[in-house]
Formats: structure tokens, sequence, C-alpha cells
């Protein structure tokens, strides 16, 4: 008995095939009109995609996300869905970075000393002098209830300059 070589797909994968595509395409449209730029896409994926996402009505949108879904099966999705994971971890681990900078920030200004000394030899950069000063005028302004928490700003934006160094 001869089979044929590809066998048909069937409607519903098909139809979820579509989806997964449509998918890909929703995500895209959160991203900036740079960073779509970067990926390459071709010129009519792209005016699809900058038109879903200038668009407010529900209806219209769907329609749109459904035509951007039919461009992508052209389309080697392969390179884009890594583009968006590279981009999607990017920004996880600029939250994550934030977060932690954030925590140091505060546990400085509640007084952990082993924190400066650690931050100190990690980074060779950072100036002790200078370090000190922030945390003392962020613990003095941390006691008054009405005064807004420039200091701690200023700490914060420290500690980010010399994590970039």
């Amino acid at each position: 008995m001869d089979m044929p070589e590809e066998i048909e797909k069937s409607r519903t994968r098909k139809k979820k095939e579509a989806k997964a595509l449509q998918q890909i395409g929703e995500r895209l449209t959160t991203l900036s009109e740079v960073q779509l730029g970067r990926m390459a896409l071709p010129s009519d994926l792209m005016e699809a995609l900058l038109d879903a996402k200038a668009m407010r009505s529900h209806g219209a949108r769907r329609r749109q996300m459904q035509y951007v879904g039919t461009l992508m099966r052209s389309v080697d999705v392969e390179p884009i869905e890594q583009a968006l994971m590279d981009i999607e971890q990017g920004a996880y681990r600029q939250t994550q970075a934030f977060h932690r900078l954030e925590a140091w920030r505060d546990r400085l200004i509640d007084g952990d000393d082993a924190l400066m000394a650690e931050i100190l030899e990690d980074y060779p950069d950072a100036d002790r002098q200078r370090l000190s000063q922030l945390v003392r005028n962020a613990r003095k302004e941390r006691g008054k209830e009405d005064a807004p928490a420039r200091s701690a700003r200023h700490l914060f934006r420290y500690l980010q300059g010399i994590m970039k160094t």
C-alpha cells in the first residue's frame, strides 16, 4: 500500500497552529516600534502589527490579529520566537536587578553593615565615604514623616551606578 509522504493536517490541528501564530502576534504587539524594527520582520507584517497596536475597538483588533496570524503563516517563526524570548528574559532580568537594588537600599537604611562591606568588596569602584553618607542621610530622612524620600532615591541611583561599572 502506497502512503503519501505528508499526511494532511486535521482541521483541529490547523486551528491550533493558527491560534499559536496569533498568540505570537499578540506578544509582538506589546513590543515597542524600535524592538519590532530590530526583528527584521516583513514590511506587511510590521505594518499589520503597528495597525493592531493602534486599534482600540475590540472587534477590529481581533480581526486585525487574525490577519497578523495569517501573515505569520508565511514567515519563519523560530527567529521571531527566539527574539521575543530574549526580549522578555531581558526585561525579567532588569526587573530582578531593580528589586535587588531596592532590597539593598532598604537593608542599608535599616543598618545592615555586613551588606555595606559586601558591596564595597564586590564593587571596588564604590566610594566608601559617599556610600556611608548616602546611607546616613537616608536614615535621618526616614525619621521625618513629612520629608520626601530624596536621600533614599539618591542612594538607589548611586547603587545603580556602581552596579553598571
